[in-house]
């Protein structure tokens, strides 16, 4: 009898381990079937190198890399740096060491040295021009100039700079959009001004045409197109290519509702590829959509669109293949890294998670390439950093990747 029940009890157990071993192979023919081939990237923790001088970042709301591979921030610091982190600017200082907010615009090498630093305060005079009340948004275009906008609620200007700093260029009037008795920001977009902006959030100088592209924005609901010399509107269009219409009633957000047929605020992104192609980045409808260079729709995808809030298309990059194969995507509400196929606007993985850790993300916010291919992302909120992703080459990853850790 003892011997019969201990072979009935190996059979219980053998049983037990091949069906445990039949799970487990099925669950790793899954994850075998679902892993995709895509470019793989590992935090760098340790970039970029220390600031200098009890310098602080606040939030980190723009960044570009430029042809000499110099990576370019646009910061809020003197903006959102509560007083606990600005001892050494009280009056009287509360510290003699620690701590004050770094200038608006700084530049990194590869290795993450610091070598430029400068820039004015919010709507304060600098070099006789108005300072944006709120930095916004960073480009660095083929000629070296440095350009800058602004989504403060009276920022209706774009600022153009050399790379230390002197200003060239102003185009638009700041406080263009400001009450008639010009002391209280009226919110009232004007998505038809030829000459100023509403609060743009980002910039795109096209390096065949020298046109500006600009997202403008946060309280106009248009792609603008200028001319980089002189400022002069050449074009601009709302959402599939319609006429901007401010008076818009937007639909309910969420399931099974009808897509917006203007951009919902802030348009947020408006990029050109190599193959002459305008991405635009829609961010609280969630969307990324295609122009042509003239404004004509051709085609749009939606990114976790079910997100609220802020939603969850933020910003993006394309890679440094000639063929631009893939869109880098920041999405500061899911707090992930999305990598799409730009030829079908299909997602195929992602990266990051919410937290303040390397890799993860508070508010993920702008995103760039470098001729290397590595990314280079910012955090806003409370995140008030810049991270930097190294490319590890193309290789198989799961469709949610989670933290990229560096093995």
């Amino acid at each position: 009898m003892k011997q019969r029940r201990h072979w009935v009890t190996t059979g219980v157990i053998a049983v037990a381990l091949l069906a445990l071993w039949a799970c487990q192979d099925a669950l790793q023919r899954n994850a075998e079937a679902q892993a995709v081939e895509a470019p793989v990237f590992a935090v760098d923790p340790m970039w970029p190198q220390p600031l200098p001088d009890g310098w602080r970042l606040g939030s980190v709301i723009g960044v570009w890399v430029d042809d000499q591979d110099l990576i370019w921030i646009v910061h809020r610091a003197s903006m959102t740096l509560g007083n606990n982190e600005r001892q050494m600017e009280l009056d009287p200082p509360t510290s003699a060491e620690c701590c004050i907010g770094a200038p608006p615009i700084l530049a990194f090498d590869r290795a993450g040295n610091l070598v430029h630093s400068w820039g004015g305060l919010p709507g304060e005079d600098y070099q006789g021009y108005e300072w944006p009340g709120s930095n916004h948004g960073i480009f660095v275009d083929h000629l070296g100039y440095v350009w800058l906008g602004g989504n403060g609620p009276a920022d209706s200007q774009i600022m153009k700079f050399t790379q230390t700093g002197d200003v060239v260029a102003v185009f638009g009037q700041p406080g263009a959009r400001l009450s008639p008795g010009g002391d209280q920001p009226a919110f009232v977009p004007n998505s038809h001004d030829p000459e100023s902006f509403g609060r743009v959030a980002k910039l795109f100088v096209d390096a065949q045409t020298n046109q500006v592209y600009a997202a403008d924005g946060y309280l106009n609901r248009r792609v603008a197109v200028l001319d980089g010399d002189t400022g002069e509107m050449l074009r601009y269009w709302g959402a599939y290519g319609n006429e901007p219409d401010d008076d818009y009633v937007y639909p309910e957000r969420g399931m099974n509702q009808p897509p917006p047929q203007q951009f919902r605020s802030p348009v947020h992104c408006a990029d050109v590829s190599a193959d002459r192609l305008v991405y635009v980045c829609d961010r609280q409808a969630n969307r990324l959509q295609v122009f042509t260079t003239d404004g004509e729709f051709i085609a749009e995808e939606f990114y976790a669109p079910v997100t609220l809030g802020a939603g969850s298309t933020w910003d993006i990059a394309f890679s440094r293949d000639p063929d631009q194969r893939y869109i880098f995507m920041a999405d500061g509400v899911n707090e992930r890294v999305r990598v799409v196929v730009r030829e079908t606007l299909q997602e195929i993985t992602n990266f990051g998670a919410g937290g303040r850790q390397p890799g993860q993300f508070y508010g993920v916010h702008s995103i760039a390439t470098d001729s290397a291919g590595n990314i280079y992302v910012t955090e806003t909120y409370e995140g008030k950093r810049l991270q930097k992703f190294v490319y590890m080459g193309m290789g198989s990853v799961p469709a949610q990747q989670g933290v990229v850790w560096p093995n």
